[in-house]
């Protein structure tokens, strides 16, 4: 199972010391970007993700926007070095419209669902995306309880790709651990860990741990 660090739980004023211990070890870096309004918390916007390339220009950066009017904001992100750009279904008015617009600017399209969203709501659109994100805690704050209807979804979505020879990635993300991922290592092609990693007192041995699940 590929590994996506949340940077949500790093310390800002020490980024880039941080960040160079391990960031070698991940398989991505996963960049959530949100703006008070549609998750209840603020975190950081194109620029801080620009200047993270100076850290690693070659790491694969999937951002995650968890914010109203996604459509606003995609040649930003898209400027700044994401890879991937993810979005919420919840969060925007054309689905397709978002992912078309995402994909105009050579960046690969992830959509993003919420606990209470189903698998039946996104399948229509799976065939246009390159990632399924399954949220496993509530959006918004880093550090919270895995919950187990999560493992379902993922589950769900790795039946369907292989049914209809789909080609996303399907992710997870919240409350992954060395615990918790054993419930859906099955299923996922990479899991987004923050707190178990960043907060380790061997960050390299927790990655470690959560590749060889």
């Amino acid at each position: 199972m590929k590994v996506s660090l949340s940077i949500l739980t790093v310390d800002y004023l020490r980024v880039k010391e941080s960040l160079e211990n391990y960031i070698n070890d991940v398989d991505y870096v996963h960049l959530d970007v949100m703006d008070g309004v549609f998750v209840p918390n603020i975190s950081f916007g194109p620029a801080f993700i620009k200047s993270l390339r100076k850290i690693d220009e070659n790491k694969i950066f999937d951002t995650h926007l968890m914010i109203e009017y996604p459509d606003r904001y995609i040649k930003e992100f898209s400027e700044a070095g994401s890879q991937y750009i993810t979005f919420h279904v919840e969060a925007s008015s054309d689905v397709l419209k978002t992912i078309e617009l995402i994909k105009s600017y050579n960046v690969k399209a992830g959509i993003s669902i919420k606990p209470k969203t189903t698998v039946e709501e996104i399948e229509k659109y799976l065939p246009y995306v390159d990632m399924v994100l399954v949220m496993s805690v509530e959006p918004g704050f880093g550090g919270q309880k895995f919950m187990d209807s999560a493992v379902d979804k993922v589950k769900r979505l790795s039946e369907l790709k292989k049914a209809n020879n789909y080609s996303y990635l399907i992710n997870i993300d919240g409350g992954i651990n060395d615990v918790t991922g054993l419930k859906i290592k099955d299923y996922v092609d990479l899991a987004v860990s923050g707190s178990y990693v960043v907060n380790n007192k061997d960050p390299k041995e927790a990655i470690n741990k959560l590749h060889n699940l």
